[in-house]
């Protein structure tokens, strides 16, 4: 077995989207890793509508998945990371991104998050696919997301913020 590295992550799952959330989640990820000398596991899930079989012929989307993981791959070659990437198909992200934190054994999952707008204070911050992810990975999860924009005469303010992690 190999020894664990001193942040005890040897192994940072990020699925990637097209998002700047996205984008900010990678970042951290490759320089946890590059502290760590850890590896990067990198995944694009395409969602497959239930109407249609797993393997039915999605080209756009396997594309812009090809093309979001080589864009990814070059991001974590520029730190020296190790990465590996996997696009997933499966009827909801959240499932594909649990599975296959639980697969590859990671320590750490680094997923991109935007806010939502909450209709009541009650509502959750985050959409079901964190929720979900939050609720199952058998990981640590770090989010990344812009802070909540402020509200300012009842229109939300432009923010652009640090990134906001949350569940360690």
């Amino acid at each position: 077995m190999a020894p664990k590295a001193a942040s005890g992550w040897r192994r940072i799952l990020v699925p990637v989207a097209d998002n700047p959330e996205s984008q900010r989640a990678l970042d951290v990820a490759c320089r946890l890793a590059a502290e760590s000398r850890a590896s990067i596991v990198l995944v694009a899930v395409i969602e497959i509508p239930a109407l249609l079989p797993l393997d039915a012929h999605m080209v756009e989307e396997e594309d812009e998945a090809r093309g979001m993981l080589s864009r990814a791959d070059a991001i974590a070659d520029s730190y020296g990371i190790s990465a590996s990437s996997r696009i997933l198909r499966a009827r909801e992200a959240s499932t594909a991104i649990v599975d296959q934190a639980t697969a590859c054994k990671v320590q750490l999952l680094v997923i991109g998050a935007p806010h939502r707008r909450r209709a009541t204070s009650n509502a959750p911050v985050f959409g079901a696919t964190i929720q979900h992810v939050l609720k199952r990975a058998p990981c640590r999860v770090m989010i990344i997301a812009a802070p909540r924009a402020p509200e300012t005469n009842g229109r939300p303010a432009r923010h652009t913020g640090e990134p906001l992690a949350a569940r360690a």
